[in-house]
């Protein structure tokens, strides 16, 4: 490869698999974003040819944009499960995913229940997570679609499967927050609402986190809690400015990687989702520095899923997952 760059594979820290073909859908911000496109698309997923072919075909565009891993949200079917691990398998890829759980506040057809929910995470983490290269996430969608006992299920799943992921959204949009904090008035803030329910921790990446509190960012900190930056879905959605100068402060730096979060994201390249976050760092007052950027997309993202011993760099004895420029 003369003249070429032989750089670690990108990592993808927060991205839908089932939202690929609605890249780019106009016009709405998040709440009506999800009810317009995102919860129609996913409906058809419970069909495991749909997912197994979406599936090829997601994993294949993020090859091919260099990326080689990625934490991905499937559906609240198991089979979109099945279907994504099966082709990441086939692939040899270092992939994180997991089923939706959704058991309120969403279409009828994507809600499970607490039990179910439980009893079918429980049954892909013993099917996939360690299988070969792949690794599983717990996922509540985010607090508003789960009710208290799903999210204290969910507390319970992580920590009855020690090495296991917990993935979900926070703090990405005003009227979200204002719904979550309706939902759950007792809890102090968005971040205690997870924090309560034992979902903070090593392992937990939260997308967004674009309107998180000092407090909030002190305790993601404390508690190892990564956030995954989202710019172009920050910025397609009108959901905010992320300002990652602030949350890598020294005084307290949170673990924060990159993330497409396709499809309200509008690109599965980590080179152009680090265009958004080069003007997202700008206009917090934070010139982001090609160092800084290079680092963000690579070795930054693998210490936010806590696999920096396996991926993100080039060195001896680590997995090589190679991006060749």
């Amino acid at each position: 490869y003369r003249d070429c760059l032989i750089l670690p594979g990108f990592i993808d820290c927060h991205t839908h698999y089932p939202q690929l073909q609605v890249i780019g859908a106009f016009g709405e911000q998040l709440i009506d974003w999800l009810n317009r496109y995102a919860y129609v698309t996913e409906q058809a997923f419970g069909d495991p040819e749909c997912a197994y072919e979406a599936a090829r075909i997601f994993l294949r565009e993020t090859l091919r944009a260099g990326t080689t891993t990625a934490a991905v949200y499937c559906t609240v079917h198991s089979a979109s499960v099945d279907s994504f691990f099966e082709e990441s398998e086939r692939l040899n890829m270092r992939n994180i995913a997991g089923k939706l759980l959704m058991d309120r506040n969403a279409p009828e057809p994507l809600l499970d229940s607490p039990q179910r929910g439980y009893d079918e995470s429980k049954a892909l983490i013993n099917k996939w997570h360690g299988r070969g290269r792949q690794l599983y996430a717990i996922t509540p969608r985010f607090a508003a679609t789960s009710s208290a006992e799903q999210m204290e299920m969910a507390g319970a799943l992580w920590s009855e499967h020690p090495g296991t992921y917990l993935q979900s959204h926070i703090a990405e949009n005003r009227d979200e927050m204002t719904w979550v904090k309706r939902l759950y008035p007792e809890r102090a803030d968005y971040l205690d609402v997870y924090g309560h329910y034992g979902l903070l921790g090593p392992r937990a990446i939260y997308g967004h986190g674009i309107h998180l509190t000092e407090s909030e960012l002190q305790r993601c900190h404390e508690t190892g809690t990564g956030i995954a930056h989202c710019p172009t879905s920050n910025f397609f959605l009108g959901s905010g400015c992320f300002d990652l100068g602030n949350a890598k402060r020294s005084s307290r730096p949170v673990r924060v990687g990159l993330a497409s979060d396709v499809g309200a994201g509008t690109s599965l390249s980590m080179l152009q989702t680090l265009n958004e976050a080069y003007k997202a760092a700008q206009l917090n007052g934070f010139p982001l520095n090609p160092a800084q950027a290079f680092y963000l997309a690579t070795r930054g993202s693998a210490e936010a899923l806590y696999l920096e011993e396996r991926i993100g760099s080039i060195a001896p004895g680590m997995e090589a997952d190679l991006l060749v420029l």
